[in-house]
C-alpha cells in the first residue's frame, strides 16, 4: 500500500538550504528527521498532503517546489516578514511576487531564495477542492415527524426556546402535524418522555428542551448528571438522534441570553441539529 511521497530538492549552497529550512520552520511545518555526514546535510519537513505532478511537453510556469496553503493572505504576510529579515531591504521587494490570480482556478505568489531557486505558494479559489468525501446531513425535514420534549419549569426560558425549536423546524419544512409537543414537570423528567416518544419509532429525532440554574438549585450537578445520561442512553438504545436543548447555567440572565437573547437560541440549535441526525442516519442506513 501507497504510504506517502517524497520530493528531495537539491539546493545549490549551504545558505539556501539554511534559509529554506529557516522559511520551512517559521510557516511551522512539522518536521521530520533530518541527517548530515561528510558528504552533505538534509532536513526533512512533513505536510498532510503530498502530490506528485507529471509533465509532458512545456513546463508550466511555475517554481518546480509548490506549497498549498488555505489561506494565502496569511502566508504572504508571514513570508514578508520572514524575507524582510533575512535579505537586504534593497533586495527583499524584488524577491516576492504579488499574490495573483492563476489560470488553474487558484492563486498564488513566488519568492526567490536564492539564485536561480524560487518557491511557490498558492491557494485553490475552489471550495470543495481537498475536502475529503463525507456522509453530511441536510437540514430538511423531507415529511419526517419530530418530537419535543420541553419541561415547565422556568417557563419564562422553556418557552423561548420552543418557539426557537419550532422556528427551525418549520423554517425546514416541517409541517405543524408533524410536530408532537411534550411538556413535562420539569428537567428531571425529560429523559424518561424521550425513552417514551423514541421507542415508538414514529419520530426522526426528539429535541430535549430545559433549563438548569445552579442558584436555584441545591442538587445541581446529580440532576443534571442524570438528565444528560437519560437523554444520551435513549439515544443509543433507541437508535433515535436525540437533540441535547437542556441550559446548564448560573443564573436566570445567563439562560436568558441563551435563550434568544444574546446567544443565539439553543432551542433552535437543537431542533437544526435533530433534523441534521436524521439526514445523517437516513443515509447511513441507505449505505447497509
Amino acid at each position: 500500500m501507497v504510504k506517502g511521497i517524497t520530493s528531495v530538492v537539491p539546493m545549490a549552497t549551504g545558505e539556501a538550504f539554511d534559509q529554506l529550512s529557516s522559511l520551512f520552520r517559521s510557516l511551522g511545518f512539522e518536521e521530520g528527521k533530518g541527517w548530515s555526514d561528510a558528504a552533505g546535510r538534509g532536513s526533512a519537513f512533513l505536510a498532510p498532503v503530498g502530490n506528485l505532478e507529471l509533465v509532458q511537453g512545456q513546463l508550466p510556469a511555475i517554481p518546480s517546489l509548490m506549497v498549498e496553503v488555505t489561506q494565502l493572505d496569511v502566508i504572504y504576510d508571514l513570508v514578508r516578514a520572514w524575507v524582510g529579515k533575512h535579505f537586504a531591504a534593497s533586495t527583499a521587494d524584488s524577491r516576492l511576487t504579488l499574490v495573483t490570480a492563476t489560470h488553474w482556478n487558484s492563486r498564488m505568489f513566488t519568492v526567490e531564495l536564492a539564485e536561480g531557486f524560487r518557491l511557490g505558494f498558492w491557494e485553490s479559489e475552489n471550495p470543495l477542492h481537498g475536502k475529503p468525501a463525507a456522509i453530511e446531513g441536510d437540514l430538511m425535514t423531507n415529511g419526517k415527524r419530530y418530537a419535543i420534549v420541553v419541561a415547565r419549569w422556568n417557563a419564562v426560558i422553556t418557552d423561548r426556546l420552543l418557539q426557537g425549536a419550532l422556528d427551525a423546524l418549520h423554517r425546514s419544512g416541517a409541517k405543524r402535524d408533524e410536530v408532537e409537543i411534550v411538556r413535562v414537570p420539569g428537567a428531571w423528567e425529560i429523559p424518561s418522555a424521550a425513552r417514551s416518544l423514541a421507542e415508538t419509532k414514529r419520530f426522526a429525532g426528539i429535541i430535549t428542551l430545559g433549563v438548569l440554574l445552579r442558584g436555584e438549585t441545591a442538587h445541581y450537578e446529580a440532576i443534571y448528571t442524570e438528565v444528560a445520561r437519560g437523554i444520551g442512553q435513549s439515544q443509543q438504545e433507541t437508535g433515535v438522534p436525540h437533540a441535547f436543548g437542556v441550559l446548564t447555567c448560573e443564573t436566570l440572565e445567563q439562560a436568558l441570553d441563551r435563550a434568544g437573547l444574546k446567544a443565539g437560541n439553543k432551542g433552535f440549535e437543537a431542533a437544526i441539529a435533530a433534523i441534521e441526525m436524521s439526514s445523517i442516519q437516513s443515509q447511513l442506513g441507505a449505505v447497509k
